[in-house]
């Protein structure tokens, strides 16, 4: 019988070192687990916090973006705003002073400054150059022809002490 009980101490020494063995074996993967896993925490916190940089600095860059385009587009709208301004107050003069244009003043003025005289021409008579005794009398007109012109012209609503012509800063339309 010690026959048979040696090969199972053996083999029960065997298992023993195996065992051990794995127990070393567990406790260095353990070891390799651990310093992953505290690695990997010190890698993940470094992205975290750069991440965070990142997401901080582009939010500052979009904040100066948005800040730099608005204030842009403010200085745009008024300077457009600035120009209508100036725009209507420009055509409020005009509008003035087409309050105090009168139609029939403005003909007569025109009339006065440029007419050529009170009577019409005299009409062209017919000459026969080419007979040698000449026509002495000619027919002529019994009158001469006034000058006339159309109907009156509509009276105007205007106010007392209108200058004689309109102007827009010193510029006659005559």
């Amino acid at each position: 019988q010690p026959l048979l009980h040696l090969p199972c101490l053996s083999h029960f020494w065997q298992l023993f070192l195996k065992l051990a063995q794995t127990k070393s074996a567990l406790e260095d993967t353990d070891r390799s687990y651990q310093q992953s896993v505290t690695t990997m925490e010190k890698i993940r916190e470094e992205w975290q916090n750069e991440h965070i940089k990142a997401c901080e600095f582009f939010e500052t860059q979009e904040c100066e973006r948005i800040n730099y385009f608005r204030n842009a587009l403010w200085l745009h709208v008024n300077q457009l705003s600035l120009g209508c301004v100036q725009n209507d107050e420009k055509y409020e003069e005009i509008r003035r002073s087409l309050e105090m244009c009168s139609i029939e003043k403005d003909v007569d003025f025109f009339v006065n400054l440029r007419k050529t005289g009170s009577l019409a021409p005299a009409p062209v008579v017919y000459e026969n150059y080419y007979n040698a005794q000449r026509n002495v009398t000619a027919a002529r007109s019994p009158a001469p022809v006034p000058i006339s012109r159309r109907g009156p012209l509509p009276t105007p609503t205007s106010a007392p002490g209108e200058p004689d012509y309109a102007t827009v800063d010193g510029y006659s339309l005559v």
